[in-house]
């Protein structure tokens, strides 16, 4: 009888949990995201490669749940800091700066909002151990990598605090880095400016245009038309519409628009403009609302515009927003330069260390670049009201944070299995929907 009463309990946790998921994601995809059920195989099918792509493409489940875990660590309701809000461990990477330097930085402000740092922190720690565990390294490893991230954010934020060192200046490069991204700025120094230009597009009768391929398709003439006219200030030589996005990102329009007459850091002439598709943030749905925020960035694109020029040491020229067919986009230079570090570039334990150590300090700078110090937004530093808040407990703050990823880290295992279950009954409506018609 006790037996039977035990799994009665877990069958009860288990169904209730994968209710809460299917009404998460039906809201999120289909209602907010308003993606087709074709576009929601798309997104599922990338999500059910491994635990990781599913915490990747479910930011609105990690955000649900842990707005529910109170700490004695958050920064008060009304001193929020600017967070990136989808902070993990694909989110950093190498690309060129507007002054010809090429850095290692966040690459992806498309949740960016304002909130408690330690949502970016506890994102940024799961992903690191399901990250860690593809690679089949143990768990107390990969607490040491969490540690060196988490303590290297803290020692960065003090010294700017300090003024030892400036967030609007520091940048990451091959003088001040170590281990694999070190090796990537290096290499990425001998490639060609033309690099990305040689990979998607072609001459053809005179004239640079896009190579079609799997992910990179003609627009429609009326697509073609609504870019034009609203980038009407580029001298526009083709477009194309991109597929291939990120996890989160599947289902939002993407285009490449070849333009001419427009020069990079490098003096190039031709470069590649990205025009991107985006909705409100997600942590927005979770988090304190900011009237304030909202006042300046109601225009998703300009939220995201503001996120990158906050965060960033120097900015994109060709960074800016638009709306088009009531839809708001953002667009920038699309780098010839972008590059990750890979799992193949992690030889050792300590080359996860070294990494996560200069991702702490990219961290700490975003943070504490985004403030008073670039916004109105703002009347404080943030890094005083978030080291205020921690106090002289540095040791619980780390060791509480790696606690709690790790056994969040637990939950998207058990949830991966639930969605597994629950996108194959979707996927099944579809077969069945598409046998009808």
């Amino acid at each position: 009888m006790e037996d039977a009463l035990l799994s009665r309990v877990r069958e009860t946790r288990t169904e209730l949990r994968g209710q809460q998921i299917a009404i998460i994601f039906d809201e999120f995809d289909e209602q907010c995201m308003q993606l087709t059920l074709e576009q929601r195989m798309e997104k599922y099918s990338k999500m059910l490669e491994s635990p990781f792509r599913f915490f990747r493409g479910s930011a609105y489940l990690f955000y649900y749940d842990m707005t529910k875990s109170p700490s004695i660590f958050h920064t008060l309701d009304n001193r929020p800091t600017w967070i990136m809000g989808d902070m993990h461990m694909d989110n950093f990477g190498a690309f060129q700066n507007e002054k010809g330097e090429i850095v290692y930085d966040v690459n992806d402000f498309d949740e960016g909002y304002v909130g408690s740092y330690l949502y970016d922190l506890i994102r940024m720690s799961v992903s690191i151990g399901l990250y860690m565990d593809e690679q089949l390294i143990e768990e107390t490893e990969q607490e040491r990598v969490i540690q060196s991230f988490l303590n290297s954010y803290l020692k960065q934020l003090g010294r700017f605090q300090k003024k030892k060192d400036d967030a609007f200046t520091l940048r990451f490069t091959k003088e001040n880095t170590k281990g694999p991204i070190k090796k990537i700025l290096k290499k990425l120094e001998s490639r060609q400016r033309s690099h990305l230009l040689q990979d998607i597009t072609e001459v053809k009768n005179g004239k640079r245009v896009f190579v079609w391929s799997d992910e990179v398709q003609p627009v429609p003439a009326e697509t073609n038309t609504a870019i034009q006219q609203v980038l009407s200030d580029y001298v526009i030589k083709d477009i194309a519409l991109k597929f291939g996005s990120g996890t989160a990102s599947i289902g939002l329009k993407r285009y490449y628009i070849l333009v001419e007459g427009q020069k990079d850091a490098a003096g190039e002439e031709e470069l590649v403009l990205e025009m991107k598709e985006v909705r409100t943030a997600i942590p927005a749905y979770f988090l304190p609302y900011s009237e304030k925020f909202w006042a300046v960035f109601e225009h998703q694109g300009a939220r995201v515009v503001g996120t990158q020029k906050a965060m960033h040491h120097l900015e994109d020229p060709h960074l800016t927003y638009v709306t088009m067919d009531g839809q708001d986009y953002y667009v920038r230079e699309r780098s010839p330069y972008k590059k990750k570090v890979k799992p193949k570039h992690y030889r050792s334990v300590d080359d996860y260390i070294v990494t996560a150590d200069i991702m702490g300090k990219i961290a700490a700078k975003i943070h504490a670049r985004a403030d008073i110090d670039y916004s109105d937004v703002f009347t404080y530093h943030s890094e005083d009201e978030i080291l205020e808040r921690i106090g002289v407990h540095h040791d619980m703050f780390v060791n509480s944070t790696i606690l709690q990823a790790m056994a969040y880290k637990k939950q998207v295992y058990t949830d991966f299995e639930l969605f597994k279950e629950w996108a194959s009954e979707k996927k099944g409506a579809l077969s069945f929907m598409e046998s009808a018609l």
